[in-house]
């Protein structure tokens, strides 16, 4: 029988190829899952509601996007930092991380609803929607009810991160996957039975996201994990706290960016959508036509993030044993497998573009049914490249430079995409702000490019200096 220990020793002598296997499919598995919470929710807003509640979603989104962006500020820097501090054989380092990131997720979980509760109204005011618009009010049933669950989403969300880095994914995967099974059986239940509208949407939601935050909180508890919460020694300790928050500040930046880019396409579709599509309630339209290409995005980038997760202890792991060439076989692959899905998504979305869209509104109006697919096809024009991107991206986190990964992050979700949605938007109105999206892809890509060059050449020099010394 192996022992805890061994668990993530493994990430050290295992083929690179198993391991990636192993550790990706249970984590995308699990962010697909987290996704589906989601749209889920859409689907059947829209087949049981009307498809301007597919915008008053939208107009929630950004607000839900912080939310997890804060998650894996802790999240996946503690498990950063578990990892890294597990293969230099720290193992109370380790679980330090962990108690801190528990007690981090509880406060921001709190603070978050408190908030958000005290000041609804307000903060859907600056969520995007134009005056006398019918999709605030779908919006503001939605987001009340959600508030309640944020610290059940931010602990559970948060703390799976740390369990994959202790070598248990498939313990993640079990629990997001019986939290959306139970969302996908409330869903139609709270919509089609009890006729609740979004607030069933909301309901079922916050009750599956209870049931996942039960089941990891239990396991993470337990005698079986390598790094076990202890809330009751924890001690806090501000070093501790920053070291977490620069191992996830990468990906904290770019969900958060990912956030005003949200809001900024909200407003857009509110400035441009009326006259773009002919129709008096044309803002709401355009927000629920991007709500739906957004939700197919989504479907297609979890798995690529999953890929990003699976690697993320591998490389940790490899990267503080100083074994380099495993962590370059290992970015590698997941370059291929991040890239390979990117493009079966790309045809998918190219060949079945009206179908997608009628998945979400079966019965959309001609003004939807113009929009939606003639945005899908645009936006995702150069989805091909977003493999290497978000791969790319959190690889200079792990090889110790966070800077270099933050600036990529916000090249792509912030530096660029923003200037073009508001320049391209001046000047071509709403077919404009659609188009930034390819243009700050590529752009992106091209920079990221670049800094990845240099950065494996330094790796690999690093390796064979290594073994020359050895």
């Amino acid at each position: 029988m192996i022992n805890k220990p061994d668990a993530a020793a493994r990430l050290g002598t295992e083929p690179i190829s198993k391991l990636l296997l192993r550790f990706s499919i249970p984590a995308i598995t699990g962010m697909l899952v987290n996704a589906l919470y989601n749209v889920v929710d859409r689907i059947f807003v829209g087949q049981g509601v009307n498809e301007i509640a597919l915008g008053g979603l939208s107009l929630v989104l950004p607000l839900m996007t912080i939310s997890m962006a804060f998650a894996m500020l802790f999240g996946i820097g503690a498990a950063n930092m578990i990892s890294m501090r597990l293969g230099q054989g720290k193992r109370q380092e380790a679980e330090n991380a962990l108690n801190h990131c528990f007690f981090l997720l509880v406060g921001i979980g709190f603070l978050m609803m408190a908030v958000g509760l005290i000041f609804l109204d307000p903060i859907l005011s600056l969520m995007g929607a134009q005056k006398g618009s019918e999709a605030l009010g779908y919006a503001r049933d939605y987001l009340q009810i959600i508030l309640y669950g944020s610290v059940f989403f931010m602990v559970g969300f948060g703390l799976s991160h740390c369990t994959r880095a202790q070598g248990f994914p498939t313990v993640t995967m079990i629990g997001m996957i019986m939290g959306a099974v139970l969302n996908m059986i409330l869903d139609p239940i709270f919509i089609f039975v009890f006729h609740w509208g979004v607030k069933g949407a909301a309901w079922a939601t916050i009750i599956s996201q209870f049931a996942s935050f039960i089941f990891i909180i239990s396991f993470i508890m337990s005698k079986k994990t390598v790094v076990k919460l202890k809330p009751r020694i924890f001690m806090p300790n501000i070093e501790i706290i920053m070291q977490i928050m620069a191992f996830g500040s990468a990906q904290f930046l770019l969900q958060f960016l990912m956030s005003a880019v949200q809001l900024l396409y909200n407003m857009s579709m509110g400035w441009y959508g009326a006259a773009a599509l002919g129709v008096a309630n044309g803002g709401d339209v355009a927000l629920s036509g991007m709500n739906i290409n957004g939700s197919i995005l989504m479907l297609i980038l979890m798995p690529v993030f999953g890929i990003n997760q699976g690697a993320q202890p591998i490389l940790g792991y490899n990267y503080g044993a100083k074994q380099f060439s495993r962590v370059l076989r290992a970015y590698l692959g997941a370059i291929a497998a991040a890239t390979s899905i990117c493009v079966f998504g790309f045809a998918a979305v190219q060949l079945f573009t009206v179908q997608l869209v009628r998945i979400f509104a079966p019965q959309g109006s001609s003004a939807l049914m113009e929009f939606a697919p003639r945005a899908m096809r645009t936006i995702m024009l150069l989805l091909p490249l977003a493999g290497f991107q978000i791969v790319s991206t959190n690889f200079f986190v792990v090889t110790g430079r966070p800077k270099v990964s933050i600036f990529l992050s916000m090249l792509r979700q912030c530096l660029v995409v923003i200037p073009c949605i508001l320049i391209f938007g001046k000047f071509w109105g709403l077919w404009g702000v659609i188009a930034s999206g390819p243009v700050a892809d590529g752009f992106s890509f091209l920079v990221t490019g670049a800094f990845i060059f240099f950065e494996i050449r330094k790796l690999r020099l690093t390796g064979v200096a290594g073994q020359a010394a050895g």
